[in-house]
């Protein structure tokens, strides 16, 4: 019996490669393999979706549209708010699968899934509570009333890295402003987008309200659903390059586009920090999820006077942390996605290293038969270095010396993102008068982590459009009415 064969339900992989999913039927179809990261080995295969297939998808989807659209709000709440209990429910077997396919740590991957879960909890709520406006003219001429409606069929596109979360923090605003969806997941963690479609169903969501495909043809899948009049809504998380070609798609049809892109978080640390805590913030806005996250700390930025006592606090905790596979209880970070993922990773340290950068724990890849690079951290790097211009997505910490508040905001804000910046220090007052400085969606003072269903999530410059979560996320999929009222 091999390793895998002993997972059950919802953590076992072939119980979620049965097809693609649309109009509440599974359809079989052409095979993608599914890997282990931390092994390299097959757990898996699922359809592969044709462009064909993508457009019975948007015919499900269509079909299933003016029903949902006309479903009373306490109802789309109610199967929301099942999905949420499921979820709940299947938590632990969940987590394994994610461990599974994804690599990440069990820690990390059980607080995906409630952070994932509570999405649909929290639109449960606002589902309800989706606003309208009336107002007077100002010239008393008539009344000016204003709806909220579904904007229509939305294609939503999720990334590898929480392949869970991504997913609910689309398909619940979606669902509860009235709108039904296509998911496509990445192809490299599509089997915890297929246990959220089997959830659903149990949840009582029906048949063409919720699809979800995969597809080694992502681009050409997702034009063709583009191309379709009836799609108005693209959702994606991903590369900004990618996010960008996909804008550029969208605008030959005018669909309406919301985009979180890539990150190059910041992570400030004044002398006056309570240093205990910034290294607890550090570990955890850099690896969560083994530092593949958007939102993860990728330049640390260090002011002179705690540096050195920075530098060694963050080097001993990260060469403390336990290796190995994400299922394994006692593992603390994973492996990476793929053996690209690890290739990038050491090009950029490698290139730092080069040009004067010293690394105090890590700063090579480990000879492992999984895609697997230790945490790493690096002093004296210097600013130029192609580490500090392009997203890491992994383990590693690059810590650089900053003097004055002025340098710390220009070292900081010169980046093309901004999606997550971070701010250590005892002074509230300079914490806000930095963070007005910063040119960032999101900001954490004194905390590590700041992703909340309740907050919007988003980002400016080159990071995205639009914001995910919060009261604003439903807005999202939905589309004013203004009516000109004379009475």
């Amino acid at each position: 019996m091999t390793f895998h064969a002993k997972f059950s339900g919802y953590a076992d992989p072939a119980f979620h490669a049965q097809g693609l999913y649309f109009g509440g039927e599974w359809h079989r179809g052409g095979g993608i393999a599914v890997l282990d990261p931390s092994t390299g080995k097959k757990i898996a295969e699922v359809a592969d979706a044709t462009a064909e297939d993508a457009l019975r998808a948007v015919d499900a989807a269509d079909a299933a549209a003016a029903g949902w659209r006309a479903t009373p709000a306490r109802q789309r709440s109610e199967i929301l708010r099942r999905w949420f209990q499921l979820m709940i429910q299947h938590a632990e077997e969940l987590a394994t699968l994610i461990a599974l396919e994804n690599g990440k740590a069990l820690p990390d991957a059980r607080g995906e899934v409630a952070y994932a879960a509570e999405f649909f909890r929290w639109y449960a709520e606002e589902a309800t509570r989706i606003p309208g406006e009336f107002r007077h003219t100002p010239s008393g001429s008539h009344h000016i009333l204003v709806d909220h409606e579904p904007i229509g069929i939305a294609v939503l596109i999720t990334p590898w890295n929480f392949p869970a979360a991504m997913a609910t923090r689309k398909i619940g605003p979606a669902l509860a402003a009235g709108c039904t969806v296509i998911l496509k997941p990445a192809s490299e963690t599509p089997l915890t987008a297929y246990a959220m479609a089997r959830l659903g169903e149990e949840a009582g969501v029906p048949p063409g309200v919720v699809n979800v495909l995969t597809t080694s043809n992502p681009s050409g899948v997702t034009n063709a659903m583009l191309a379709d009049p009836r799609v108005r809504k693209l959702s994606f998380t991903g590369s900004t390059g990618v996010g960008r070609i996909l804008l550029a798609e969208a605008a030959k049809s005018v669909v309406s586009c919301s985009m979180e892109l890539g990150g190059n978080a910041p992570f400030l640390v004044f002398d006056d920090a309570d240093l205990e805590a910034a290294l607890d913030g550090a570990m955890i806005a850099k690896m969560r999820n083994a530092g593949e996250a958007c939102t993860a700390a990728n330049r640390f930025y260090v002011q002179a006077g705690i540096h050195d006592a920075f530098v060694a606090g963050l080097t001993a905790r990260m060469a403390a942390l336990k290796i190995g596979p994400g299922y394994d209880p006692q593992t603390q970070c994973g492996p990476m996605i793929t053996r690209n993922a690890v290739k990038k990773i050491d090009r950029l340290v490698s290139d730092a290293i080069a040009a004067g950068a010293r690394a105090t724990t890590g700063g090579k890849p480990l000879e492992e038969s999984g895609y697997f690079y230790p945490p790493t951290v690096l002093e004296n790097v210097p600013t130029g270095a192609s580490i500090a211009r392009e997203e890491i997505f992994g383990p590693v910490a690059p810590v650089y010396r900053f003097d004055t508040d002025e340098e710390a905001v220009n070292l900081a804000n010169d980046t093309e993102y901004g999606l997550a910046a971070y701010v250590y220090t005892r002074d509230l007052k300079r914490a806000m008068r930095v963070g007005k400085c910063l040119e960032t969606g999101m900001l954490g003072i004194n905390r590590g982590l700041m992703s909340d269903p309740a907050a919007p999530f988003g980002g400016v410059k080159q990071s995205g459009l639009g914001r995910e979560g919060g009261v604003t996320g439903i807005l999202e999929f939905m589309e004013a009415k203004y009516y000109a009222v004379d009475y």
